[in-house]
This record gives structure tokens, sequence and C-alpha cells, in this order.
């Protein structure tokens, strides 16, 4: 659990697909929420919209490579960063840490290490305070998990309140349908697939019970868009 209470949410970046998805899965299963950046331009902007705990940063990345994306993220704020890299040279490891990273492991490494150093960045940082996302007249509380559409109060399931609040994070960006599957409910979706419209159709019902213009919009093809 992360210091305030909340789970903890975890962003890996890495541009090897299967290393990625099988340290999403793991961490999964220990309990974390998990989002992955396939390089540093996505790392940056998810690390804005997802506000993330900590950052698994892989060192060798296309395009903006580790050491550029750390100092990016620490120049923007104090979010600790485990860097993950098969560079075991000492000229890497004084690199790294130097440009922002706060601990530095070496690939392969041993889960239950990693789940370690992890726990020991999450206990170091400070808790969050309870920061209101808003979108328009919509107001939403991570940490009361309260959310108001003006004077009125909004009352929500855990998993819509988890949708909701993804889609707020992520204002005015269409997000797809299977990245809310993936990145909301964690699963596969393939043998369920009226799980999002159902969702959907339930949170804007709610948010436009009391004659409020629409805010949660479809795309048709795309996906859906939270935008006042």
């Amino acid at each position: 659990m992360a210091t305030d209470g909340r789970t903890p949410r975890v962003l890996i970046v890495e541009d090897d697909v299967e290393i990625a998805q099988a340290l999403q899965r793991s961490l999964r299963l220990e309990g974390y929420e998990v989002r992955i950046a396939p390089d540093g331009e996505q790392a940056l902007t998810d690390a804005r919209s997802y506000v993330p705990d900590v950052v698994l940063l892989d060192l060798g990345l296309p395009g903006l490579d580790g050491v550029d994306v750390a100092r990016r993220l620490r120049a923007d704020g104090d979010v600790p960063i485990l860097m993950l890299t098969a560079r075991d040279a000492l000229e890497s490891r004084v690199e790294g840490l130097d440009s922002g990273a706060d601990d530095y492991l070496v690939k392969p490494f041993e889960r239950q290490e990693l789940l370690a150093r992890m726990r020991a960045l999450l206990r170091r940082r400070p808790p969050r305070g309870a920061a209101a996302l808003t979108v328009g007249d919509l107001a939403l509380n991570p940490d009361t998990h309260e959310v108001r559409r003006g004077e009125r109060d909004v009352e929500l399931t855990q998993r819509e309140f988890e949708l909701l609040e993804y889609l707020m994070r992520n204002e005015r960006i269409v997000v797809s349908r299977q990245r809310l599957l993936d990145e909301v409910w964690g699963y596969d979706p393939f043998s369920q697939t009226n799980t999002i419209e159902v969702f959907v159709s339930n949170l804007r019902r709610k948010l436009e019970a009391g004659g409020e213009p629409r805010l949660l919009h479809t795309i048709r093809g795309a996906g859906y868009v939270l935008r006042a």
C-alpha cells in the first residue's frame, strides 16, 4: 500500500513488450495498479496523467533514453524512480543515479528484490494530500472517494469510480476500449464484449441524473473521452 492507504500506482517504462508484460502481471498479483509506457515520450505523458507512486525505468529506450527521462521526471516532481537495466558498468550506474534515479537494479534480477526495493521507495515517499480532479463542474477526490457534479453528490460503485478517475486523469484524450479494459480492469476482454459499454452507460446515467450536459462522450470506432 502507499503511505496514505491507497493502492500504489506503478509506471513501467520498458520497450521490450515481453519484459513489460511479465512485470505488469507480477506486480498486479502483488496488488499494484500498473501502466506500461513503451518509450520515453509516452512515459512523460503518462507521468502527468497517471500520477504514479513509483516509476520502473529501463535505461535503454528508443528515442529519449532512460537518463533523459529520469532528468525530466525529476525536474517535474519527486516521484521515486527505480532504474532497471542490463548495463552493469559502474559508469552506467553512476549516470543513472546522477540523472535523478533513486535506485538502480541490474537485469536479470530476482522478483523479491525488486518488490523489496519498491517497498523501500514507497515508504520514503510522503503521503499525498486529497487533491481533487475536476472536469467542468465534475469533481472527484481520489483519497475520500467523493464525487460531485455541481452541488450534487454522485454515488458510484468501486469500478465506476475507477473508470471515472481514469478518464478524468486523461481528460480530453480519446481512450480506446482495449486500453480501458487493460488499465482499469486488468484482464483480456475478448470473452466479455459488452463490459465497457455497460459501465459507460451506467456512469453516464449517474453523471447526467440531474439534467446536466454530457461530459462522457463516445467516439465511434475510437473509444471514449471525458471533456467539458
